[in-house]
């Protein structure tokens, strides 16, 4: 292929772009679609998207990859391939140029997936109602009650609201004559609206000029429309509480899942957060038990219920079941639909299409043999070569699976080895014609124009009218020249413009929900504020303790004795060196090197990584409700902090080990801000902050009250490095100057209520803090406040003897400090956490 950075710019202007396009962009393998050209030449909907290319043309992609790269990058899209907390997320994958569809392709797609639509709704109402279809032996029992996705505990049940389906997905491709085939459909927990939201948003930035000009469909509408559909058919109507049901943060598509929930306005829960009683399902927040409503589900329907399914599921929620069959909860779709997803009833479609709805099937299906079919075996196994063998069941089902097999790359021994796989057991596989993918233009991983396959997902909606709509858009799926990759596989995606008549056009903006109420905080996502809080404090008080000991067995400090006796305890005391090293009054070297190692450690010290990365799985836990920059900030501190040692390592040294806590206590700073001024002010940002200061109050008093005993300060080197801990140093010269006096020290760090690092500041804002909290749990945290000590009335002179040494009450005063916070974080642990489910990391003492 030809690199397009060769023509200048000049030669790219005005409509030679097109030309230039048809020549350098690569050309669909024989026997494919190319949608970049059509059957001859480029299409006149490609033609009018490179006539907005601008004066630069083509010369301009890679800038625009670039950019699209960054807001990747910066607003935090992943697909975690692995589902592991400990391994690393994958960027999402994107492709800058979209698929376009024109609008006389989209309004036979259109059509054909709403006429498919009411039929899987036929077929779900006769299956888990009169069964005439099994009667009749229009549809086989092993598809049906013989598929693990058949619920026999919601046979005879009536779908809330009226409809089993309130969405669906459907995979279609362009065959090699140019018309769509469908593929296959998803009713159970379809994936991709919210990935299909960020597609939109990223790619029409890219190209502005296009996006405004050409008559683009707009996606918001549908999404509001689809949230008020589902409000209508619950019982509350339009008042309705709808949550999304997500497995939870390891989920390789929890990204989307948060995104989705925070675009639609929906409350973002596990299974632990919910309860059933007396049939109707429950939220846990911290205002009590508030009713739910509907559920959009992101759960597999074998997950969702212990009670009546899987016993060993810790993803769903007891009771679930009885709930949707009393008709208390909507749940979207209605348990039970997995069958339907079979790729052995798609060639049963086409007759029960006639049954059902008196009507021809307007958008085919690929050829589809299910092999217990003794008719249909005997007529595929002599052309395997020419199709695709596929499993009838999912995998983890009980059932034989397998993954999917091209019969055309088998050798004869493979072929022959295959049929009779097939013919020991026919149920078990379904074979369809191989389909040759159209391809679409992209520009990927290269720096020329390739062409990729492509496989659309278009998906239909519930609508305010009783009935459904397509949204006019979708997620296309991209893969190699050697096929379509999974996502998980490694596969790539591109934003889907469909056309349609000029007063059509939309805007990028992503669906806005209009305010209602007060957002509701869950036990569990208030757990996870309060402990974010906490490791965000730790981590800061750990980067300050590191550096001030690296530092002082750096320098002449050294050789003070009270000086190196205090940093030894609080270093062993706060987890940053293992008990088990020698002191650093014994040998420094050691303690140092042992210091400079652990802030790396996760398993064996408490110090800055482990910290740090306990920041990253409490905050993704509550991803919904962090804005982009803020969540990019916590992976970009943690990152930054891992990378380098590992880049680095040998180069371990004090100086060296200084220069990366400076530079992660520069991005821990820009974090605390985005937590101070840049979260909504409501009870999760309280617990947030309470996590915060209760872990100040509890660090600091030990760190003074270990300096009183340890006689550091009254040396001088340790007098400042109590300062510097403290982050007052320069508080304490501007206002005292050169008064180094015990009194002048505890009126700034302990009774000062204008310095945020002083005790006394720290307790009056907390007092403050827990009073917001007095409206939840009969007013006992108002309780609470009253327990933490006023700190700011006290006479110094009744704590510093002639202002050079304490006195008998100020370090019982300090440990009361300690003690009120740790009591106050295990009464808030009784009033709001205790049964929030199970913890999303492990928590610290």
């Amino acid at each position: 292929m030809e690199n397009f950075r060769q023509p200048s710019p000049s030669a790219q202007a005005g409509p030679d772009t097109a030309s230039l396009v048809a020549h350098l962009a690569e050309h669909a393998p024989p026997g494919h679609w190319d949608e970049l050209r059509g059957s001859v030449d480029i299409t006149p909907p490609w033609r009018q998207f490179i006539s907005h290319l601008g004066a630069q043309g083509l010369a301009r992609l890679p800038a625009c990859k670039a950019e699209m790269a960054r807001q990747v990058r910066d607003n935090g899209i992943t697909y975690n391939v692995y589902a592991n907390a400990d391994q690393p997320q994958r960027p999402w994958s994107l492709d800058l140029l979209p698929l376009i569809v024109s609008s006389q392709d989209w309004q036979h797609i259109e059509s054909g997936v709403l006429q498919r639509m009411r039929l899987l709704e036929s077929i779900m109402s006769d299956a888990y109602g009169v069964q005439n279809l099994l009667r009749q032996g229009a549809l086989p029992y092993a598809l049906v009650q013989g598929h693990p996705g058949y619920l026999q505990a919601m046979q005879g049940s009536t779908p809330v609201g009226g409809r089993h389906l309130n969405l669906a997905a459907f995979d279609l491709a362009r065959g090699p004559d140019g018309c769509w085939w469908l593929l296959s459909q998803r009713t159970q927990a379809p994936s991709g609206l919210g990935y299909l939201l960020e597609n939109r948003q990223i790619i029409s930035n890219q190209f502005p000029s296009a996006f405004e000009a050409m008559p683009i469909r707009a996606l918001a509408e549908s999404y509001r429309s689809f949230v008020n559909a589902l409000k209508l058919r619950t019982s509350a109507g339009a008042n309705a509480h709808i949550a999304l049901l997500t497995p939870g943060p390891y989920n390789e598509t929890y990204f989307e899942q948060a995104y989705l929930a925070r675009s639609l306005g929906l409350s973002l829960v596990q299974g632990s957060d919910l309860m059933v009683r007396d049939q109707k399902l429950y939220l846990k927040t911290l205002e009590g038990l508030q009713a739910v409503h509907g559920l959009l589900k992101r759960v597999d329907d074998d997950w969702l219920d212990p009670l009546e399914l899987r016993v060993e599921s810790t993803l769903g929620v007891p009771g679930l079941l009885q709930a949707v069959r009393s008709g208390h909860v909507l749940v979207a779709n209605t348990p039970g639909s997995g069958f339907l997803e079979s790729n052995a009833l798609l060639g049963f479609l086409p007759s029960l299409a006639q049954t059902l709805l008196q009507e021809e099937l307007q958008l085919p299906a690929i050829p589809s043999w299910w092999c217990g079919e003794s008719s249909a075996l005997q007529e595929v196994l002599p052309k395997l070569d020419q199709c695709m063998i596929k499993p009838t069941y999912p995998p983890m089902s009980g059932r034989s699976s397998f993954e999917p097999v091209m019969g055309h790359k088998l050798d004869w021994r493979g072929l022959q080895e295959w049929a009779q796989r097939i013919a020991q057991d026919p149920q078990a596989h379904t074979v369809q014609s191989y389909l040759p993918l159209s391809h679409t233009p992209t520009f990927l991983d290269t720096q020329a124009l390739s062409s990729s396959p492509v496989i659309l997902r278009v998906f239909v909606l519930a609508n305010e009218l009783g009935g459904w709509q397509v949204l006019p858009g979708g997620l296309a799926r991209l893969g190699s020249r050697e096929g379509i990759a999974s996502m998980q596989q490694g596969g790539s995606s591109a934003d889907v413009w469909v056309l349609g008549h000029a007063q059509s056009q939309g805007t990028s903006a992503p669906f806005v929900p209009s305010p209602s109420r007060q957002r509701l905080v869950t036990s569990r996502a208030a757990e996870n504020l309060f402990w974010m809080g906490r490791y965000a404090e730790r981590t800061e008080n750990t980067l300050r303790l590191s550096r001030l000991t690296l530092d002082s067995l750096s320098s002449p400090a050294q050789h003070c004795a009270p000086l190196v006796e205090w940093l030894n305890n609080l270093c062993v005391s706060h987890g940053l060196v293992a008990p088990r090293v020698i002191a650093a009054q014994q040998s420094r070297r050691v303690f140092e090197r042992s210091l400079v190692a652990g802030l790396w450690d996760t398993q064996n010290t408490t110090g800055v990584g482990y910290n740090l990365h306990a920041i990253k799985l409490a905050a993704a836990a509550v991803r919904e409700r962090l804005s982009p920059e803020h969540w990019a900030l916590i992976e970009q501190t943690e990152t930054a902090f891992f990378q380098t040692q590992a880049q680095d390592a040998p180069l371990a040294t004090s100086v060296w080990a200084q220069q990366i806590l400076s530079r992660t206590s520069q991005l821990m700073a820009a974090l605390t801000g985005a937590q101070t001024d840049r979260m909504t002010r409501d009870d999760g940002w309280r617990l947030l902050s309470i996590g915060r200061h209760i872990e100040r109050l509890d660090f600091l008093a030990h760190a003074l009250s270990t300096a009183l005993e340890s006689g550091c300060i009254g040396t001088q080197d340790g007098f400042d490095a109590v300062l510097v801990l403290f982050d007052s140093s320069i508080s304490f010269h501007a206002q005292y100057q050169q008064s180094r006096t015990l009194g002048a020290m505890l009126e700034l760090l302990l009774t000062h209520t204008d310095n945020p690092r002083a005790l006394g500041w720290v307790a009056q804002t907390l007092r403050g803090r827990l009073s917001r909290l007095s409206h939840l749990a009969q007013g006992r945290t108002e309780q609470l406040a009253q327990q933490v000590p006023l700190l700011s009335g006290i006479e110094i002179q009744s704590l510093s003897l002639d202002g050079q040494h304490a006195s008998p009450t100020l370090l019982p005063l300090l440990q009361t400090c300690r003690t009120c916070a740790r009591d106050v974080s295990d009464q808030l642990n009784t009033l709001f956490f205790s049964h929030s489910g199970q913890a999303q990391q492990s928590f610290g003492a």
